[in-house]
């Protein structure tokens, strides 16, 4: 039966005490991690989210009632417990803080009992994803997550500390907004005041954080909870936080010198590791064509080359097709893969029409020199020479090769490249490389919308020299938009935005907007744009991204205290769920019956 705390009072968590308090009465509460009956002596592990400590109940140091207490606690029961700290009377224990002391009780009491749990409580746990989730409230007791959202919670206190000192303000922006068709599909919340209307949840500040600029707030700084219906992966998830910043009043160094000396202090001050400023910087352009993504994972080379030059001549048609459609033909050398057997050779040619390729050619380079290829009997002994040294081939390599679109290629010798690199172990958690990738596309076209849509936002700002291309060539124009990536992982982004009227009027002529579907959408903020509105730019990082690679999980779940499934649904809570038929009504919503 539980007992009261009444007159109790905790001196410190577990593996706060320490080894200068031999001598020390402290009283602890927490949960039994385990308990062990020696029949004349019990011993105990209390576990808090500090750590563990090991409790000594010998009878005559507790009373005969308390003694028989201890004998009878189970894993989870929640207990407290008063005694004098001592040196082990046993082996010290290494991998505790604690590992050479422990409390020999002296009154016990029983807060709380617990049933047999449906898993143990223990770090890197075996159990299945949907029964940890279900039961996340034990989920959360184990060590490797408490010590991940602890991490989290570090991460938050310091981003708050850093910018408050840089002079930004922290303001909250509203979560029932407009709802707005660009980007993601919104999260819409039907309102009941206003039959037939509906409130959007914001996908980001990003409206409001502009009219705080013209509102002259000058720094604004949000930890902004933000929402988007969109499949979910390992790094997404239908609500999400992200540190909001926008700065009046500055252009991209501004920006991105503000950002550099945040990861810098963050990293440092979270993990010890000490970022190397300034950070490497690169262009969008350069970044396809150098790694085949906008993400570069910047921990190993294996770096693309674009060979369509040396193999323009041959008489491979898939080369030749690729090229004569406007395509190009890159390729990536694995070093040290030569040796690769055709079995694997064959799962990464599946592994490349997964990503839309019809295949992958390839130059297989032995130790002595020899080599086997899947197109050698389409050139000639010379043109496959050329084609090596231009892929800086040399014995023991793997040269594989993409022929398509532009754009197809690089996502599948980027996509080819990570795999591999996964493959062959290049890939160390613990080494972190930031990359700033500039000038991106300011548009890009949907054949599925036949038009152009912004790559970012229709409030980006296009790079001034590209002005004179956005009625001839849109598809040139580059934008004054940014992203920092770390290992591989977009961790931020953001962009200048557009203060003159002129520019945003272009803009949105561009992207199909007449003048009143600008107005309707978007009216509050062009009308503020008409009282003085300041240059002005921004930056939101995904803080569970962010968090997840500091702590070196696998998933933003693990740093996230109650995530949804790939589905957007709660197994713990069964969410989402159907709602009372009054509920509906008084929200002038039906639900219509699926009809096959």
């Amino acid at each position: 039966m539980a007992e009261s705390m009444k007159g109790l009072h905790r001196t410190c968590r577990c593996a706060e005490v320490t080894r200068e308090m031999t001598g020390q009465t402290v009283t602890l509460m927490g949960w039994v991690q385990k308990a062990r009956n020696k029949g004349g002596i019990v011993f105990v592990d209390l576990r808090d989210r500090s750590g563990i400590m090991q409790l000594i109940f010998e009878d005559g140091s507790v009373s005969s009632e308390d003694f028989a207490k201890a004998g009878k606690l189970r894993s989870e029961f929640v207990i407290a417990v008063t005694g004098i700290v001592e040196k082990r009377g046993g082996a010290v224990n290494a991998n505790l803080a604690t590992g050479e002391i422990e409390l020999r009780v002296q009154s016990l009491r029983v807060l709380s009992e617990a049933d047999v749990i449906p898993f143990p409580i223990e770090e890197n746990s075996k159990t299945r994803d949907e029964v940890r989730l279900k039961y996340r409230y034990l989920d959360l007791r184990r060590p490797d997550l408490q010590k991940k959202l602890m991490l989290r919670s570090r991460v938050a206190t310091l981003t708050r500390q850093f910018f408050a000192e840089e002079g930004f303000l922290e303001i909250e922006t509203p979560m029932l907004g407009k709802s707005t068709p660009e980007g993601a599909r919104d999260y819409l919340v039907p309102s009941r005041v206003h039959p037939g209307c509906f409130y959007g949840l914001p996908q980001s500040p990003q409206l409001f954080k502009q009219l705080l600029m013209c509102s002259g707030f000058d720094r604004y700084i949000q930890l902004a909870r933000c929402f988007r219906d969109e499949d979910l992966r390992a790094d997404r998830q239908p609500e999400f936080t992200q540190i909001d910043m926008e700065l009046s009043f500055v252009d991209v160094d501004d920006v991105i010198d503000v950002n550099e000396r945040f990861l810098k202090y963050l990293f440092k001050n979270v993990l010890d590791v000490d970022v190397q400023l300034p950070i490497q910087r690169i262009t969008w352009q350069e970044a396809m064509d150098r790694f085949g993504s906008d993400k570069p994972d910047m921990r190993f080379g294996m770096e693309l080359h674009d060979v369509s030059d040396i193999v323009r001549s041959s008489s491979f048609a898939v080369f030749a097709n690729a090229l004569a459609a406007g395509g190009s033909v890159r390729g990536i050398n694995a070093k040290g893969q030569g040796s690769m057997p055709r079995k694997k050779i064959d799962k990464l040619v599946e592994f490349a029409k997964g990503y839309g390729a019809k295949g992958l050619a390839y130059i297989a380079i032995a130790e002595d020199g020899s080599r086997k290829s899947s197109f050698a009997k389409f050139m000639t002994e010379e043109e496959l020479d050329a084609l090596v040294s231009a892929m800086e081939g040399e014995p023991g390599d793997l040269l594989l090769f993409a022929a398509d679109r532009q754009k197809l290629v690089y996502d599948v010798l980027g996509a080819l490249r990570l795999e591999l690199a996964k493959e062959m172990d290049l890939l160390d958690k613990n080494e972190f490389r930031f990359v700033w990738v500039t000038e991106f596309p300011l548009l890009e076209w949907s054949d599925e919308e036949n038009r152009f849509t912004a790559m970012h936002h229709p409030f980006t700002m296009p790079m001034e020299e590209d002005l004179a291309l956005i009625d001839s060539d849109p598809g040139k124009v580059r934008a004054k938009a940014y992203d920092i990536v770390l290992n591989g992982n977009e961790i931020g982004g953001g962009s200048v935005r557009i203060h003159q009227d002129d520019i945003q009027e272009k803009m949105f002529e561009v992207l199909g907007f007449t003048p009143e579907s600008a107005h309707e959408q978007f009216g509050f903020l062009l009308d503020a744009f008409r009282y003085g509105v300041p240059p002005h730019a921004g930056l939101a990082y995904g803080l569970d991204r962010l968090v997840m690679l500091m702590a070196g999980a696998d998933t933003i779940r693990d740093v996230i205290a109650f995530p949804k499934v790939k589905d957007a649904s709660c197994l713990m809570t069964d969410s989402p769920s159907v709602v009372d038929t009054k509920q509906l009504a008084e929200l002038h919503l039906a639900v219509k019956e699926e009809t096959t």
